[in-house]
């Protein structure tokens, strides 16, 4: 019995000599190298604060903004909401190009061909986004006044009907009524029916179209069908 007690207190003891040898290396790597843990919380923490106060100032800064916007588009004579918009500075392009839009649509009416080529520079800017100068090509070219020329016109929107969505079929739209104002009618009249019958025509533009149809004599075709789920047969 005594042996077995001299080997389990000398087990023991091993035991707490090592957890001592184990404890005095953690403290003397910490004391070495306890400085990179510290640094790296003080850069998380840093980095978080600083996410934040990055985001406040977005924030702050379009919230600035949009008031500036709302309190130029408030005054009452057109010439004052475009020179109020002129004295906005815009944070990003595409703000910018929100900015020109809005004094155009002011402009158009005192001078539409200064509205158009103000449109035009946005349609053509780089870094701007692409919805932005979508928008800004088709107000240009349908915009009346404009002093655009029929192929600069044409030209502007064959571009467009190149694209995806609903601004392709606008654009088509746009030419159909180019086709028409040239006595192209029939040239109308079938891309009418093309877009009368393209699946991601809307409400609005599928009214528009087949007004048009109706008016030159023709049958407009049927709203194309969503697919249908197969019906799962009886047992």
């Amino acid at each position: 019995m005594q042996g077995a007690w001299v080997v389990s207190h000398n087990d023991s003891f091993i035991d707490e000599v090592t957890e001592e040898v184990r404890r005095d290396r953690l403290f003397a790597l910490m004391k070495r190298y306890g400085w990179i843990a510290i640094v790296l919380v003080l850069v998380l923490v840093g980095g978080a604060a600083w996410n934040e106060w990055r985001k406040a100032q977005a924030r702050a800064t379009a919230e600035s903004f949009g008031d500036r916007i709302l309190a130029a588009l408030a005054e009452p004579e057109s010439d004052m909401r475009a020179m109020a918009l002129q004295e906005i500075g815009a944070p990003n392009p595409s703000a910018q190009a929100l900015l020109d839009l809005l004094a155009a649509s002011d402009l158009a009416q005192s001078d539409p061909q200064a509205a158009a080529s103000r449109l035009l520079d946005v349609a053509d800017r780089q870094g701007t986004d692409r919805i932005y100068r979508q928008i800004a090509t088709l107000r240009a070219v349908t915009l009346p006044g404009s002093g655009l020329d029929l192929e600069t016109r044409r030209n502007r929107l064959d571009g467009l009907a190149l694209s995806t969505g609903l601004t392709r079929l606008l654009a088509e739209e746009q030419l159909a009524m180019i086709d028409l104002e040239t006595g192209e009618t029939q040239a109308a009249l079938d891309r009418l029916m093309q877009i009368s019958g393209d699946a991601e025509i809307s409400a609005g533009l599928r009214r528009r179209v087949t007004q048009v149809i109706v008016a030159l004599g023709a049958e407009p075709p049927a709203a194309p069908l969503l697919a249908q789920p197969s019906a799962t047969p009886d047992e």
